[in-house]
């Protein structure tokens, strides 16, 4: 059989930086060029960035990246690369659709296109096109309608984009039907808990309806609220796994393949879906053979708490390179949550680009300045102590507050004195707020919620205390002291607003009630199916009336990673003025 050198670049790119992009995309060509690769693959949209948003509705930048890879082709010959099929995910537009109501404007097509020889050989748009959770594609796209196969020694390549295998029908089919002995996918699949899995299992799903040999390219690093953990899979014809690169890991998978001959009677025409084979032929004869030398390896998965924290990291330190912060600024009580993401932005950033300040009130505990401190010595994270008692005392005088507007003030004064150090300092401010805080509204505005970016804003309370054991046992394995102190982990959660205050004063206990969200939540389920699940009725009834009227607080919250299948921000949007309630339907 015919054989093929196959380099996938799992590599990261930034939106809007189609210069950089570019640079990245000539030196991983390079790089696979100099491993002896037949041919070369990048992600979905590498070189835009993904996803665009609404740039993909700006004709300008449009033609910006249809410009650009056209330029990137001769960029690539004239490195001495012209003879080596590069596929590269871009953003392209229609030359034929016509403008219509429920069209985006200009025709924007999520692309790709295959360099040669100095110019673009081949270029296809994504067939399917997602329309859930964090995906808005036919707000911004239109389908692709052909089965793009490329002839590379003697091999025929089918190529699709990221949902074209998520989705049935369509260019899966399609390859099986165009006889291919190599289906390529180029991705850019955010990441979510688990997803690994389910992922896998797809792949080799799809390989085995197509009948062929499938390659699965996936994007890593971070865009705002979204991770990319990599993870791209090989997997033979029979679904069996050829080779895995790591998660959360830049880097080029260089493979060896034995494929089947093309067919020299391979069929044209439309097939499956009304797709249209669009087949070019780069290189119609076969390599001479040659020993196998590279088998593109197998990296070991990641367990489920080493990959959430993984992907706090990736996600963290992505959004502060990308916009330019190279500090951060965190306000530490001494608290599970302020002391986790202190944790994790020491892994994220260097600890000595972390600042951390201690603001006590009067009713902040002996304990909760100490472990602050000592969180700061364990970590080597810059640390310094404000206290907030003369402007609460000034402001008390002013306004005779009480009750909650008194608890409240304590926390706006440390936002406010957050926001100051950051204009003054040019740090970053990271929100510590929790999934179980936002979804209940155990958060204050102007205060707590104050930030750039929160790290821990799609973890539930209960998986931040798992996160932050599993840290401190990690440090332990490698005979390093745990960044966190132990007290911060046992005792039990509290704002310290008001003399002897804990969170089950005013939450349910956080087990119970993270089981409780996550149904809520997560999963869409109503107050019925809760109950039926188990959880008593006027308990239910009460977290979700908390949840229902915290949507206000939560659409002001900053980004942050998301971790799970939805988070809140764009997996989750609902109506702030509405007034139907699960709790007395």
């Amino acid at each position: 059989m015919p054989q093929l050198r196959l380099a996938l670049n799992q590599i990261d790119s930034t939106v809007g930086d189609l210069a950089a992009n570019a640079e990245a995309i000539v030196h991983w060509t390079r790089h696979a060029a100099e491993q002896g690769a037949h041919v070369v693959a990048f992600p979905e949209m590498v070189l835009t960035g993904y996803p665009v948003e609404d740039l993909a509705l700006r004709p300008s930048f449009v033609e910006a990246s249809r410009t650009a890879v056209r330029a990137l082709a001769g960029r690539l010959a004239e490195e001495g690369f012209g003879e080596l099929p590069v596929v590269v995910g871009y953003l392209d537009r229609s030359e034929s659709a016509q403008p219509r109501y429920g069209q985006p404007a200009g025709a924007p097509r999520n692309a790709a296109a295959v360099l040669h020889r100095g110019a673009v050989v081949l270029n296809f748009a994504k067939h399917h096109l997602p329309n859930y959770g964090v995906f808005d594609e036919f707000r911004y796209f239109v389908p692709g309608d052909t089965m793009p196969v490329i002839r590379v020694h003697g091999v025929d390549i089918a190529l699709a984009i990221c949902e074209d295998l998520w989705q049935d029908g369509g260019r899966v089919p399609a390859a099986r039907s165009a006889e291919a002995g190599l289906l390529l996918s180029i991705n850019a699949s955010p990441y979510e808990r688990e997803k690994d899995d389910t992922r896998l299992d797809l792949v080799r799903k799809r390989a085995q309806e197509a009948g062929c040999t499938t390659a699965y390219l996936a994007m890593i690093g971070g865009q705002d609220e979204l991770v990319f953990d990599g993870d791209s899979i090989v997997v033979d014809k029979d679904g069996e796994v050829v080779a895995r690169a790591p998660q959360f890991a830049e880097g080029c998978v260089v493979l060896d393949l034995e494929l089947p001959a093309a067919s020299p009677e391979a069929p044209d025409g439309v097939v499956d879906d009304g797709l249209r084979i669009d087949r070019v032929i780069l290189s119609e004869d076969p390599l001479p053979a040659y020993e196998p030398e590279l088998t593109g390896g197998y990296a070991e998965r990641l367990d489920d708490a080493e990959e959430v924290y993984s992907a706090l990291v990736v996600g963290l330190r992505a959004y502060a390179a990308k916009n330019g912060f190279r500090s951060v600024l965190i306000g530490l009580s001494g608290g599970i949550d302020s002391a986790l993401v202190a944790a994790i932005a020491c892994d994220a950033v260097g600890a000595q680009n972390v600042y951390g300040v201690s603001m006590p009130s009067k009713y902040s505990s002996g304990h909760s300045r100490d472990d602050a401190a000592e969180l700061a010595r364990r970590t080597g994270l810059n640390f310094r102590t404000h206290p907030i008692e003369p402007m609460f005392d000034a402001y008390m005088g002013a306004l005779g507050l009480t009750g909650l507007a008194e608890e409240n003030l304590q926390s706006r004064l440390r936002g406010t004195m957050l926001m100051a150090l950051s204009n003054q300092e040019g740090h970053i401010v990271l929100a510590p707020g929790n999934k179980s805080e936002l979804a209940v509204g155990y958060s204050t505005l102007y205060g707590d919620s104050v930030g750039a970016y929160g790290p821990i804003k799609d973890v539930y309370k209960t998986s931040v205390f798992r996160l932050a054991r599993w840290r401190n046992g990690v440090a332990e394995e490698r005979g390093q002291t745990p960044p966190i102190p132990e007290t911060s982990i046992s005792k039990p959660p509290s704002a310290e607003l008001r003399p002897g205050q804990v969170d089950t004063d005013s939450l349910p206990d956080y087990d119970v009630l993270d089981r409780i969200l996550e149904l809520y939540v997560d999963r869409d389920q109503g107050r019925d199916a809760i109950v039926a699940a188990g959880f008593d009725a006027e308990l239910v009834a009460r977290t979700l009336r908390m949840v229902d009227t915290a949507e206000y607080k939560r659409r002001q919250y900053p980004p942050g990673t998301k971790i799970s299948a939805k988070g809140f921000g764009k997996d989750r949007r609902l109506p702030i003025t509405n007034r139907w309630r699960e709790h007395t339907s």
